[in-house]
């Protein structure tokens, strides 16, 4: 700091401004009013200022605060606690990008500052920039640690080193075991991994020895979220903001779960409130056009759309966006600002692959079905190359699930369960005609339409890493393997966590609800273990049809299958063989639907539906286009249409470059309706 005026008594003027730092924290107003007494001494005193500013922003000015930092700022380069100040102020404005200049000369200064790098953190996750916010939140673990080894744990995190992370934090927690700090970092370890669910338990046993643990708890609340676990999500948010209800980053992460427990109206209403402070940040403006779409608010949705390229041309997802409403047309003015990006090399990978997802969408609307299919395969092998997928291992479960599942080990076990008969599990590839099942259904009565939930896959997941059972040092046994481990008890209290976890998607409190993850076919034996009055619905439509329209989608999360033609069929004969499997061993357990007769003769296929599941015929269930609820898929405007013929063999303007999924298809090709069906 600059030395104070030689005039003012130096010990009055440090007396004066300690007792200004300690009113801040609980009467910032007192403590502005000292700043300014000894301002009137001491004319431009650097620390009475900071003691204005910091003050004027506590007490929601940012305005003013702002009018005394940046002057101050210009004067004091070097001072760590100007720039961060200064920053804090800026962030309340909504001027994200200058906030994190101020930020990064702040850390720069005082690598030790902790709530630098969390606001710093903050400010990157405003912006999108996931990698950049978990490295800032890195640094802030490491600027609050002071043991030696937990020293060199966060520098390993800091350097993306995890292995050595991981070591060292795992030996001092054989020593220390209740080192809440140490517990947090590993599970910041895992996170990195992939490993959410190790993270979350570890989280959860920091926070039941140290509540007020904030940093935590945070870190809990976005493992959860990236579980898809909102509902145990949402209340650590709660927790969050009651002790900052302004904080950026919290209502972020709180629209984001509000969304997938469908309170739309409530995330839509929050995005709106965040962007009333922060105008300027692209990624807000692109989630709140998710949850605009899904809600059915399509010319908002495209506005919000347009909004993000018009703050961030090159962003690749706005474009994909746009493309995957289904019903939105680009210019060309539009097309040829796409292919500009694509020839620059500064372009990320991630803008890239949404980019040619788009414009293959563009060139098929225009009939360029070789340029189209061009596009299609350069993001589709951008996105294999950064996800691969494992066809082996698919094919290697479906052979130890027929093995399993017999007549007899199904016939041992009946009568085991819940008994509930709430569920309809729709299953199947992805678009193959289930979200329009679910459409049907969900317009009729006694049924509540949720969405893709994430439960059974979860459930099965956790019981290949955990079976009944155990010892510790014992190899885990695989999945479905593991479930000729489980009683009778355990199989009904399975069933009675589906429910429970499922309860918080169903608003309407109809009898009936629909489960429409395609990848649930993997589990048909789970549900019918542990919830075997559960109707299962098969949407099936031509492979050809239903492997391509998968290939040139572009998902938001999984399905890792879909972006290579080989692996895409390999999949759909994979699906095939161990549906017929079931039918064998359950006959008539499952109802199959073919998209192509329900196109053909909609009133007689919604009747046959109607009946598996139990209900009673609904006119409403043939006018499903009218019914308002909100639709998450890439279906979602099709849904919202009658049906149409249209696009039920789009996929031979692509035959061409088809040949890799025939193969791969094989026999599948002709006798994909199943055994029963075969000529």
């Amino acid at each position: 700091m600059a030395v104070t005026d030689a005039e003012a008594p130096s010990g009055s003027l440090e007396v004066a401004l300690a007792h200004a730092n300690r009113l801040l924290a609980g009467n910032p107003q007192m403590a502005e009013a000292q700043a300014r007494e000894i301002l009137k001494v001491v004319p431009g005193e650097p620390r009475a200022a900071l003691v204005a500013g910091t003050a004027r922003r506590r007490l929601g000015d940012p305005v003013a605060a702002r009018t005394i930092l940046e002057p101050l700022a210009r004067q004091q380069p070097r001072a760590a606690s100007v720039h961060f100040e200064l920053g804090q102020a800026l962030a309340a404005l909504g001027s994200t990008d200058a906030a994190i200049a101020a930020l990064r000369h702040a850390a720069a200064l005082k690598p030790d500052m902790p709530e630098a790098w969390r606001a710093l953190g903050d400010q990157l996750t405003l912006l999108g920039d996931n990698a950049g916010a978990d490295a800032a939140y890195a640094r802030q673990i490491r600027a609050s640690v002071n043991d030696p080894v937990l020293m060199e744990a966060a520098l390993a995190l800091c350097e993306d080193d995890l292995p050595r992370a991981e070591r060292l934090l795992r030996a001092h927690l054989l020593a220390f075991p209740t080192d809440v700090a140490a517990i947090r970092m590993l599970a910041e370890a895992g996170t990195r991994l992939g490993r959410y669910e190790d993270a979350e338990n570890l989280l959860a046993r920091c926070l039941e020895l140290a509540p007020s643990f904030v940093g935590a708890r945070h870190n809990y609340a976005i493992v959860l979220h990236r579980q898809q676990k909102a509902a145990q999500a949402i209340p650590q948010i709660e927790q969050l903001l009651a002790e900052d209800p302004r904080d950026p980053g919290y209502r972020i992460l709180m629209a984001a779960a509000l969304g997938l427990v469908a309170e739309y109206g409530r995330a839509i209403a929050l995005y709106e409130e965040i962007l009333a402070e922060f105008r300027d940040q692209p990624k807000i403006w692109l989630s709140y056009g998710h949850a605009l779409r899904t809600a059915g608010r399509m010319e908002d949705a495209v506005a919000a759309y347009s909004r993000c390229l018009a703050l961030t041309p090159s962003l690749g997802e706005a474009y994909w966006s746009l493309a995957n409403l289904k019903t939105y047309r680009f210019s060309s003015d539009d097309e040829r600002g796409m292919l500009a990006l694509l020839v620059r090399t500064d372009l990320t990978s991630e803008d890239r692959l949404h980019l040619h997802f788009a414009l293959g969408k563009a060139m098929e609307d225009r009939g360029e079905f070789t340029l189209a299919f061009e596009h299609y395969a350069a993001g589709a092998k951008l996105r294999r190359d950064e996800a691969p997928y494992d066809a082996r291992a698919t094919a290697a479960q479906a052979r130890r699930s027929k093995a399993l599942f017999t007549p007899e080990f199904f016939a041992t076990r009946a009568g085991d369960g819940s008994l509930a008969a709430d569920p309809i599990f729709v299953v199947g590839l992805p678009r193959s005609g289930s979200t329009l099942i679910e459409q049907i259904l969900a317009s009729h009565s006694m049924v509540e339409g949720t969405f893709e939930l994430p439960n059974l896959v979860a459930m099965a997941r956790a019981l290949g890493r955990d079976p009944p059972g155990r010892q510790t040092g014992e190899d885990a046994a695989s999945y479905p393997d593991v479930l000729a481990l489980l009683d009778s008890e355990r199989l009904a209290a399975l069933g009675e966590q589906y429910l429970h976890e499922t309860r918080i998607h169903r608003k309407l409190g109809r009898p009936r609800f629909i489960d429409k993850m395609p990848n649930n076919f993997r589990h048909i034996g789970l549900i019918q273990l542990i919830l075997p009055n559960a109707r299962i619905i098969d949407a099936r439509r031509h492979p050809l049809g239903a492997c391509f329209s998968a290939f040139k989608q572009h998902f938001a999360r999984g399905h890792r299958f879909s972006y290579d033609l080989t692996d895409v069929g390999r999949y759909y004969a994979d699906y095939v063989d161990l549906m017929d499997h079931f039918d064998q061993v359950l006959p008539g357990r499952v109802h199959r639907v073919f998209y192509e007769d329900m196109v053909e003769d909609m009133e007689s296929q919604v009747r046959r539906l109607l009946d598996y599941c139990g209900l009673p015929f609904e006119q409403g269930c043939l006018r499903f286009f009218e019914n308002e609820r909100a639709v998450r898929t890439a279906s979602s405007e099709q849904v919202r249409r009658p049906i149409y013929r249209e696009g039920l063999e789009h996929w031979r303007n692509f035959e061409p470059w088809l040949g890799a999924l025939k193969e791969a298809l094989g026999p599948t090709l002709e006798c994909w309706r199943g055994r029963q069906f075969a000529q």
